[in-house]
């Protein structure tokens, strides 16, 4: 057994030295980077090396095959970290780490971890190894200064100490703070040494991990064998480390005798490389390859057994199953475990044993902690972060505007400006559970609206700490810096000049197209047609003189436009048509009625622009506000020529260019962020807006990236439109402003055509052909069988029978239904042949003729 005092070069010279001896498995070292050089050794000479401590995550079986870790590596404790610093809501953390391969693995291994749970390191801090406390105070000062107040130490327990001590004397342990610190700091407190020390004073408030060690019947009875070698002098305590240290040497034990049972000898050979420099000194010669050595370390990796850890059993990847780690809160003289982490579980109060023996959906109310006792004695939960700002004051960008200064405008105040998103952003910052000074600096050159790209610019750049006012949230921006909650809604309109219609005399024509009223015409007629086809021969009403019947034809086709026909129906086939057709007539009449009173009472575009489509398509120039993000999504995303864009600074400017129009100088439409055009609406009412709002946005305040203001001001701006103090504040400056919001600002009414209705008179015309095919279908088999029976008699009274023809056809279907029916129904005989043939002679009339 050899001590190295975790010193890399003692380490490496005895572990050498160890392997020169022909030792079949080496057992340590504790430290990770003396682990690092002579896991390359093991590696060619082939001999298993178990370490109990040595937890750098980069020590990988990919790399180092003879290298066994006996102990839980810190890739799980790092995610136990992180599990940690996502249950309270943390996004930033520093982390403090000694520069070594232990400190380096480790941190390398939590930003990892924390990028899973959508946080991140702000600031990594390295400490030389064997660090002295100036310069130990010198790091503590520098992490001082920024913004994150979350600390996770990742150091040695020889420099760790040192750090909470110099946090201590820099007030770094008061409320506030939150320190997290590693397995290390568990060992400390472990160790025979913490009895006598001042450690837990310095370290109040602390949380620290632990690995897991489940009690059991092996532990309880090494215990009394750790107490004798205490009573005799030797520092020892029991401990996770002590207990991983105990399973080693059992593990190698274990492996040795299956490896023996096996038939396998010990022997070694001479390592050929090593042979060559034989001359050498060193004596390197003696460094022998353990043949077999692949066979040991397999029985090494197929341990399976409980030991004073727990199962000691090794997963594909080398490392041990079931990591774990006690989460403990210092206070007062000791401390207090107030939860558990495991890779199965995650966090939870519950003992990682108990909840391996249940499913994850029962433990779900267990994944928690216990209440802990921070820093400054508080169990409030600290915020995790401060200004960095010492007193000074936040610079705010505020655009400069020269139009729509109800949002914004300079004033003659203390804080030099106002309007309705300096009210919002006041009232936000009043929410907030700690003070923020504020100094409000104008961003523009008062001529001319600011670009608001600009302005964002300016705080990703960190010449403003942030930025408020009409500032849209858009794509391009949100690249840039974060933005908050919007507090009003936006989007991009279009506006366009209007006249009143409602004084045409001719407006009861324009709820139809001139096709429209046409095609209604000859449908009249044609469902009035077939009606008169249908009734004719059953219906009284529907018969008599030719002028008779045209003039009844016409006066029932029109009449059933309001439902005022004097005609019944009697046939099936004829009611069924006027059933469908009154239908037909019901929904055109409700579609006009709704389309001329829309059209006398709102007003109609002049320019021709019914929509962003047709805008688009056309060649009018087009007019937006200058500073307006509206320019760039024109010509970026809309293809919209820039030479066809006019830029426009006011609402007076607004009116001018619309009421010249696109042909004078002026413009065709305007398109603008909604708020706006809400305001310039309620002063020039004789323009309107067209279609709908065509992009979905809204403004809101902006800050540098991955600022928690910005956070902790969307909830303030969520509470301020839950409490009404939004909509409060909205119609201070907003309300009276719409004096036009009686008349129906959105515009582009059509008249209709054959495309709304065109599936109705499909309808239609289906009925009427089925009906009319029934009809003749009717009408050919009667005249069949009529037909036939003045064959018969014909035959009886000697006369040739005629050859049928259209004529007699058309005058057949003239014919009253009930004198087909009758004529039908008499037998012929010899005795009613001079009658029969009358009959005939009768059966020739005109086409239409009066019953």
């Amino acid at each position: 057994m050899q001590d190295t005092n975790c010193s890399c070069f003692v380490g490496t010279i005895e572990a050498l030295q160890l392997l020169a001896k022909d030792v079949i498995a080496v057992l340590g070292p504790q430290s990770s980077a003396i682990a690092h050089i002579i896991s390359h050794a093991a590696n060619k000479l082939q001999v298993p090396l178990i370490s109990f401590a040595a937890s750098d995550p980069t020590l990988s079986s990919l790399e180092y095959p003879y290298f066994v870790r006996a102990t839980q590596s810190d890739y799980y404790q790092m995610s136990a970290v992180a599990s940690i610093i996502s249950q309270y809501q943390w996004r930033e953390v520093i982390a403090i780490y000694v520069d070594d391969d232990y400190g380096r693995g480790g941190i390398t291994a939590l930003g990892d971890a924390l990028a899973k749970n959508m946080a991140k390191i702000a600031y990594k801090a390295k400490l030389p190894p064997h660090a002295g406390r100036t310069a130990i105070q010198d790091v503590l000062m520098q992490v001082n200064e920024m913004e994150s107040r979350v600390y996770v130490v990742h150091v040695n327990p020889d420099s760790g100490m040192t750090v909470f001590s110099a946090a201590k004397s820099l007030g770094m342990m008061n409320s506030g703070y939150v320190w997290i610190a590693t397995d290390w700091l568990s060992a400390v407190i472990d160790s025979p040494a913490h009895v006598d020390s001042d450690a837990t004073e310095h370290t109040q408030g602390v949380i620290t991990l632990r690995q897991h060690v489940a009690d059991s019947g092996i532990q309880q009875s090494l215990l009394p064998k750790l107490n004798n070698l205490t009573r005799k002098g030797t520092r020892s305590s029991f401990s996770s480390y002590t207990a991983h240290a105990y399973d080693s040497v059992w593990l190698v034990a274990h492996a040795v005798e299956q490896f023996l049972s096996a038939g396998n000898a010990v022997s070694f050979s001479a390592n050929q490389n090593l042979q060559a420099i034989k001359g050498s000194s060193l004596q390197l010669d003696s460094l022998r390859i353990l043949n077999n050595g692949d066979k040991l370390l397999e029985k090494v990796l197929q341990a399976n057994f409980t030991g004073v850890s727990g199962q000691v059993q090794f997963t594909l990847d080398g490392n041990l199953i079931h990591p774990a780690y006690d989460i403990l809160n210092i206070g007062g003289t000791g401390f207090r475990t107030i939860g558990h982490w495991s890779n199965f579980s995650g966090l939870s109060v519950a003992a990682p044993e108990d909840l391996h023996s249940v499913s994850l959906d029962s433990t779900t109310n267990d994944m928690q902690l216990h209440d802990v006792i921070w820093p400054g004695q508080t169990a409030e939960k600290p915020r995790g972060w401060v200004f960095p700002y010492h007193g000074k004051l936040l610079r705010i960008g505020v655009p400069l505007r020269t139009s729509y200064n109800e949002f914004v405008m300079q004033d003659d105040g203390p804080d030099g400006v106002k309007g309705f998103s300096v009210d919002v952003f006041k009232s936000a910052i009043s929410l907030l559970p700690y003070p923020v000074g504020c100094s409000f600096v104008l961003f523009g050159d008062g001529l001319k609206n600011p670009s608001y790209s600009d302005l964002v610019q300016k705080v990703s750049e960190n010449y403003f700490d942030a930025a408020i006012g009409d500032i849209s949230i858009v794509t391009n921006r949100t690249r840039l810096v974060d933005f908050t909650q919007p507090y009003t809604e936006s989007g991009l309109i279009i506006v366009a000049p209007a006249r009143e219609i409602g004084s045409n005399a001719w407006a009861f024509l324009k709820p139809f197209t001139f096709q429209m009223w046409c095609v209604l015409g000859l449908l009249f007629l044609f469902v009035g047609t077939v009606v008169w086809i249908l009734e004719h021969r059953t219906n009284t009403e529907f018969r008599g003189t030719p002028r008779q019947q045209i003039m009844t034809v016409c006066w029932f086709s029109f009449s059933t436009m309001f439902f005022a026909h004097r005609e019944n129906t009697s046939s099936a086939l004829g009611r069924f048509v006027l059933l469908v057709w009154l239908f037909v007539v019901l929904i055109i009449n409700s579609s006009y009625t709704a389309s001329l009173t829309s059209l006398l009472t709102v007003q109609e575009l002049t320019s021709g622009i019914k929509g962003l489509d047709s805008l688009i398509s056309s060649s009018s120039a087009i007019g937006y506000q200058v500073g307006s993000f509206a320019r760039n999504y024109l010509v970026e995303e809309l293809n919209i020529a820039d030479s066809r864009l006019v830029p426009l600074n006011s609402p007076s400017d607004y009116a001018r260019a619309l009421e010249l129009g696109s042909g004078n100088g002026g413009v065709a439409a305007i398109i603008d962020e909604l708020p706006y055009v809400e305001i310039f609406l309620s002063k020039y009412c004789k323009f309107k807006t067209v279609g709908q709002v065509f992009t979905k946005g809204g403004w809101g305040f902006a800050f540098p990236r991955d600022s928690p203001l910005a956070e902790d001001l969307s909830t303030a701006i969520l509470t301020l439109s839950e409490n009404g103090d939004l909509q409060r504040i909205h119609d201070e400056w907003l309300s009276g402003k719409k004096g036009c919001e009686s008349d129906d600002s959105e515009l582009g009414s059509n008249s209709l055509n054959l495309s709304s209705f065109w599936g109705l008179f499909v309808v239609c015309g289906l009925a009427c052909a089925i009906a009319l095919l029934i009809f003749f279908w009717r009408i050919l088999f009667q005249y069949s069988k009529y037909n036939n029976q003045v064959e018969v008699e014909a035959a009886i009274v000697n006369r040739p029978a005629r050859l049928t023809s259209i004529k007699s056809l058309i005058s057949f279907v003239d014919k009253r239904e009930e004198e087909v029916k009758n004529a039908l129904k008499k037998k012929p005989n010899g005795s009613q042949q001079a009658r029969i043939g009358t009959t005939e002679e009768a059966s020739t009339l005109p086409l239409v003729q009066s019953s």
